[in-house]
């Protein structure tokens, strides 16, 4: 009998020491926890909207894409699942959302009422992925450990209050739309939820097709998408400096900027793709196009709601959508993908190297060469895990790369936008798209940091010799 507490005790130093020593790991090992969690929720004849049981497979794919905020789904959400399934997975797009680490340091907050060294490296690990590697961390960045309570009482309260703004203002729109105003008050939270998560998912059957005019709602989503895919840290500079732009941290300009370029560049490209496409806009009015083409362009960020039939779009599109989908949107937020800063330190170092600058420069602020060499990797690790899911999906449904490789990086991206592929591959793909999306929602960052041993100091260099490249 001694020996149970003994092993209590040795499992609770075990936790503690992996949450000190590597919060990568510990995200990881929550992340699969909550999706074992959720996959057994979904599994229960409760959550199926006929009574029964939802093939394994299916649940947990669909347990992955709620906490993971991705989107996909191999069911139809809307008539599949129950209203209690619903609400499981209203529940965990929202702590997916949040992000597993964000949250519980929340809650430690709420119930200590203070933060100590241990909770705020948890949580600092969660805004910047760069503290994942446990070694030390220059705290030039947005949100310093030091106001990293502060930032999770932004998280808390942003999520809410956005959430529901979105909802509030969704709710006449849908009551317009001839919705019931009883399934109303459960729908507008629903998508508010959906759209700032970036998640994607719809509580009614067909999904957007019925709001395809109503251009309120429409916009409604876009802006808890955008809100969604800027990240917490963005939100919290600008909430701290409101509209201060010179006191912007470098991270927010970057963010802000990049964002709306590729806003504005995507719905430039699918409008002059798209315009003469009878299955998409070909149909449509010159006005129709050009907001369909705006609202394609925000979902492809992250989003993942779709109006026009995405398998109906040109290849030269899908291509353009892949390209976008693969960026996403800012670090620490709901969105995935790469991230737009990466995107942008990558663009400010090609533009120095081409001016033969001595280092990076943006804003009257210096670049430092170790966020370069990150942003390098996550775009190494992110093309290789495409590249070999997008491989392995293909020999096993043996469909055709162009699809395939659409939603293997909707899936890496956290997207949620699908060619109709995903819907019908065989258990084992499924099982390979699950592991796409876990992948992409840790982040390639997070995931070398916990698959890497622990860091140690390098007290010598050795002699430098310069290979040829380019």
């Amino acid at each position: 009998m001694r020996r149970i507490p003994s092993l209590f005790k040795e499992a609770w130093d075990l936790l503690r020491n992996l949450t000190t020593t590597s919060p990568a790991r510990f995200a990881v090992l929550v992340f699969v926890a909550l999706i074992l969690v959720f996959t057994a929720l979904l599994s229960l004849p409760a959550s199926a909207a006929g009574g029964g049981r939802i093939p394994l497979a299916d649940a947990l794919f669909t347990a992955v894409s709620t906490i993971c905020v991705t989107g996909l789904t191999t069911v139809d959400i809307a008539t599949t699942f129950s209203p209690f399934g619903k609400v499981v997975i209203f529940i965990g797009v929202n702590i997916g959302g949040m992000g597993v680490l964000t949250l519980a340091s929340i809650l430690g907050l709420v119930i200590s009422k203070r933060l100590g060294l241990r909770a705020k490296l948890i949580a600092a690990s969660d805004s910047n992925p760069l503290r994942s590697h446990g070694g030390p961390v220059n705290e030039g960045q947005t949100v310093r450990l030091g106001e990293v309570g502060t930032l999770l009482r932004t998280v808390a309260l942003s999520t809410l209050l956005i959430e529901g703004i979105v909802a509030l203002a969704l709710y006449p729109a849908l009551v317009l739309a001839e919705v019931g105003p009883l399934e109303a008050l459960w729908e507008a939270p629903f998508y508010a939820a959906m759209a700032f998560t970036n998640t994607g998912f719809t509580p009614n059957p067909g999904g957007l097709e019925p709001f395809a005019d109503d251009y309120f709602l429409l916009t409604t989503l876009m802006v808890g998408v955008f809100l969604g895919s800027i990240g917490f840290p963005v939100i919290y500079a600008l909430w701290k400096h409101y509209w201060h732009v010179r006191r912007w941290p470098l991270h927010t300009k970057l963010t802000i900027i990049t964002t709306v370029l590729l806003f504005i560049a995507g719905a430039v490209a699918f409008l002059s793709l798209e315009f003469d496409n009878p299955k998409t806009f070909g149909s449509m009015d010159a006005w129709d196009t050009t907001f369909q083409a705006f609202f394609l362009s925000a979902m492809t960020r992250s989003g993942g709601f779709a109006v026009v039939d995405i398998g109906e779009l040109h290849g030269s599109s899908l291509i353009v959508g892949s390209m976008l989908m693969f960026v996403g949107g800012g670090s620490a937020s709901t969105a995935g993908g790469i991230k737009v800063t990466t995107l942008a330190v990558l663009a400010l170092a090609v533009v120095s190297e081409a001016k033969g600058r001595q280092s990076v420069e943006a804003f009257g602020r210096r670049i430092p060469s170790d966020v370069q060499r990150v942003a390098l990797s996550v775009v190494a690790w992110g093309a290789t895990i495409v590249a070999l899911s997008t491989i392995v999906i293909a020999q096993i449904s043996k469909e055709p790369v162009s699809d395939v490789l659409f939603d293997v990086i909707s899936a890496f991206g956290t997207v949620g936008l699908s060619t109709g592929l995903t819907a019908e591959l065989s258990d084992p793909a499924v099982y390979v798209m699950a592991l796409t999306i876990f992948m992409g929602r840790i982040g390639t960052v997070t995931l070398a940091a916990a698959v890497a041993a622990t860091s140690r100091s390098q007290l010598y260099s050795l002699p430098v010799e310069r290979p040829i490249v380019g």
